[in-house]
């Protein structure tokens, strides 16, 4: 199992609610982590399926040696391939980012920097080249092609953006319906997967295969009151990845998927256990 995407640093903090313009709000229980699509991910597949390489781009700075020790603790194998559009000559900083949750779970999220996304370069792929399932969230549209091209399987988010498409099929498009940005993304390439769902949050969520059929599927029941939102999302998206690669069918993936997302929202930040 892999995951081609980004990694961000990220700081979190609970407030008793998300600040308003003009407001101040304290912070508590702060803590960091290496987070972002592609890292949470990598982590959920590690657990789910025992192991799991992340293709991805660093900086060369602290945060990045910070983030390739706590990613091999967690169980992943870290590849780190050049970021798209950077100067050989001047490496980019490691993007870093500020993670509020409030009372309800609920969590807003400000980035710094831009995002790094993995080219694909013969590197950091050696040796990946019968993979069962790949979960592809950043990159270039030449790493797009090589993950088809040593994956059986390949689901992949909208916020990819311009890698997608180019003739490259997708096994499943994973998108949450709330998000006006990955809904505007997907449209213009949901062609290309055999099959979009769309999460919904409490509501579970519904899918849509390309041959028009369609169906729905619950959330999974929680372990407790909501505690933190944040990697939901890319941890349901991981159950996908792996429910899909095990062979399982429609809903038994949907059925662990949910369950892998409500676990990671019944405990504070994104790698509680799943």
């Amino acid at each position: 199992m892999a995951v081609v995407g980004h990694v961000e640093w990220v700081q979190f903090g609970r407030v008793q609610e998300l600040p308003r313009a003009g407001a101040v709000e304290h912070a508590r229980d702060a803590f960091e982590e290496p987070a972002g699509g592609g890292a949470v991910a990598a982590v959920a597949l590690a657990r789910l399926a025992g192991a799991a390489t992340l293709v991805t781009a660093l900086g060369s700075d602290e945060h990045a040696r910070l983030t390739l020790a706590r990613l091999a603790a967690l169980g992943v194998d870290v590849r780190l391939a050049p970021a798209a559009g950077s100067d050989p000559g001047e490496p980019p900083a490691t993007r870093r980012a500020v993670t509020l949750i409030d009372a309800s779970g609920e969590r807003a999220i400000t980035t710094f920097g831009e995002r790094l996304d993995p080219v694909a370069t013969s590197g950091a792929w050696d040796g990946l080249d019968a993979l069962d399932g790949t979960y592809f969230t950043a990159g270039d549209a030449g790493a797009l092609r090589r993950a088809r091209e040593v994956s059986r399987v390949l689901v992949a988010s909208p916020r990819a953006r311009g890698s997608l498409g180019h003739g490259v099929a997708l096994d499943a498009l994973v998108l949450s319906a709330n998000d006006p940005l990955e809904l505007a993304a997907a449209a213009q390439v949901e062609s290309v997967a055999e099959l979009v769902r769309f999460t919904e949050g409490a509501a579970g969520g519904h899918w849509r295969r390309r041959d028009g059929s369609e169906g729905r599927w619950a959330a999974a029941p929680l372990r407790g009151e909501p505690v933190d939102a944040y990697g939901c999302g890319d941890t349901f998206a991981a159950g996908v990845t792996y429910a899909l690669a095990a062979g399982l069918g429609l809903d038994r993936a949907l059925e662990l998927a949910a369950r892998a997302a409500a676990d990671c929202l019944a405990l504070s930040g994104p790698y509680g256990r799943i």
